[in-house]
């Protein structure tokens, strides 16, 4: 879901620089388990992470997105500016974005159904 997340918002930083001139739309890596497991397949050690809170955020402080951005290699056309952002293949990844999103926070509410019906305080 965070993946999800950084994306939505890489695709409307593409959207906002639309008409922006060089600018070369932006893509976020994709997250591969592969790279999560080393050939010994033991999990990988992550970086700590900071939780931002209130107070960091009202001194303009932001989290780190942990998905590395690259520039998108599934272009159409390039404007004559040099700028090669579609605004229709952008609302398509939108779309798309918006799609898995809801399919993942319908699996997560059913995984919590399915834990409280196991523990006995589910309604069915």
């Amino acid at each position: 879901m965070r993946h999800l997340s950084d994306r939505q918002q890489v695709i409307a930083q593409n959207i906002a620089n639309g008409d922006t001139p060089g600018y070369k739309a932006r893509e976020l890596e994709a997250p591969s388990f592969a790279g999560m497991v080393d050939a010994n397949g033991a999990g990988r050690v992550a970086r700590p992470t900071v939780q931002i809170s209130s107070e960091m955020r009202a001194l303009g402080a932001r989290q780190q997105s942990s998905s590395a951005i690259i520039l998108d290699e599934n272009i159409v056309e390039t404007k004559p500016d040099g700028n090669n952002v579609t605004l229709e293949e952008q609302v398509l990844k939108l779309g798309a974005v918006q799609s898995e999103f809801t399919a993942l926070t319908n699996l997560y509410r059913k995984q919590m159904q399915l834990l409280k019906t196991a523990t006995g305080r589910g309604n069915g």
